[in-house]
């Protein structure tokens, strides 16, 4: 197949690997942080020693890479075809710091595995269920994805929540250089570089904050040369109520693949997604976190940021991504490879992300004017935002409910909007031209 660089806008067809390289690694810069953070906070959280807690950082690295490489090249009809970057969710971490924290984590770990299978059990059967989720009921969740990612981007931007320097001035112009590079890039450059936009701010605002004296490379000697990954680090456990907590936000999860998938079709891809991909994702989504328990790791999911680079790139190739899913598995393998990507500040990623973000947003709203602007689907749209933006931002107001239901929904907009949604559309009577198709 004639290697070019057109292939990288096209799903399919080869490109010399010096050329998919760096869209690859900038796939991988673009999530890197945000997949190991989960296990970071987790094993803080409940006093993993320092020696498991690296274990785990690498293999949640290496799951990262496999459930990528699934999704891009699917087993029987696990995985969508489509290129979907996956990672450790964020969506699990309140409930799996609890669960550690009262039963330990080989409880936590049987409880990811059960709920893996019954997620991945799930997407095989979507056909009987994809229904529920017609084009307005996606491109709304697509939205609430953007809208939930923009303090993730601003709070990066400004140092990373927690960070006692958080909104110095030295974030503040380190991601602002950053932010800038990615524009003009973006604006200003032709061909294959356009497309390498984040890449070339991502390095810009490293190289500035090298400078700056915000970037500590000591530890990176001290890497052993290479670690393979740990496998059964915790013996599974399995308690009928945690799997039953863990399963109910893999529900959670599966919306927002769902919605990644919906926003990366119509975003990147400028179709609709059919109904095999929402089902072949779903089902990834489920099994590799059944593996990612198996290596001591919490559930792994479609990363949204990637959608945006995704969207916002025009960079599509299998491949190429295929390319990025091996560098975090060397990462894994390779402990001075992972090292060296945990040493990039958070203003730099922030200043990348804010872009990414705003074009998830984009591609919600481009779904909503294909759907129509009809009063049934203002209804649908208006209501399922505002109660579910509004209600997350004044989580204490769930205080009153079973700790499940703040689990799930307190401080997940994504689920909220989701429920209401699929309920608004079964509930709202069909308009008549709507009726007569």
């Amino acid at each position: 197949m004639e290697q070019n660089l057109n292939n990288l806008y096209s799903l399919d067809g080869r490109l010399p690997i010096a050329k998919a390289v760096p869209f690859g690694l900038q796939h991988v810069l673009a999530m890197f942080v945000s997949n190991i953070t989960p296990l970071m906070i987790l094993a803080n959280a409940i006093g993993l020693e320092q020696g498991i807690s690296s274990a785990l950082i690498q293999n949640c690295m290496v799951i990262a890479g496999i459930g990528t490489l699934i999704q891009l090249y699917p087993i029987w009809r696990i995985g969508s075809r489509l290129p979907i970057v996956m990672g450790i969710s964020f969506t699990f971490l309140s409930l799996s710091i609890g669960i550690a924290s009262t039963y330990g984590m080989g409880t936590l770990m049987g409880a990811v595995i059960i709920g893996g299978l019954v997620e991945g059990t799930l997407g095989l059967f979507a056909k009987y269920w994809v229904k529920l989720i017609p084009h307005v009921v996606a491109a709304t969740v697509v939205t609430a994805i953007g809208f939930s990612l923009l303090p993730i981007g601003a709070n990066s931007f400004a140092g990373g929540q927690g960070a006692a320097d958080f909104g110095s001035a030295n974030n503040w112009i380190v991601g602002s250089v950053t932010l800038l590079s990615c524009l003009i890039c973006q604006v200003c450059a032709k061909g294959f570089l356009r497309s390498l936009s984040v890449l070339v701010g991502l390095i810009i605002g490293y190289i500035l904050a090298l400078c700056m004296g915000m970037v500590n490379l000591a530890g990176i000697m001290d890497q052993p040369i290479v670690a393979l990954p740990k496998l059964l680090p915790f013996t599974p456990e399995f308690n009928v109520g945690a799997i039953l907590s863990v399963v109910a936000i893999f529900l959670v999860s599966a919306t927002e693949t769902i919605g990644d998938t919906s926003a990366l079709c119509n975003g990147a891809l400028k179709r609709n997604p059919h109904e095999t991909e929402l089902g072949a994702s779903v089902s990834c989504d489920g099994f590799v976190s059944s593996i990612a328990g198996i290596f001591g790791c919490t559930p792994i999911t479609s990363f949204s940021q990637n959608v945006g680079l995704a969207t916002m790139s025009g960079v599509i190739n299998r491949f190429t991504i295929a390319t990025g899913a091996v560098i975090m598995i060397l990462g894994g393998i390779f402990p001075a490879i992972g090292y060296a990507l945990t040493t990039i500040p958070q203003a730099v990623l922030g200043g990348c992300t804010i872009m990414m973000f705003g074009s998830i947003l984009f591609a919600g709203f481009g779904m909503m004017a294909r759907s129509g602007f009809s009063q049934r689907n203002m209804v649908i749209v208006s209501l399922s935002l505002s109660i579910g933006l509004g209600f997350t931002q004044a989580a204490e107001m769930f205080n009153i409910f079973p700790e499940i239901i703040k689990t799930v929904f307190a401080n997940n907009c994504v689920a909220i909007v989701f429920l209401l949604a699929v309920l608004l559309n079964l509930i709202l009577p069909k308009e008549e031209e709507e009726s007569e198709k």
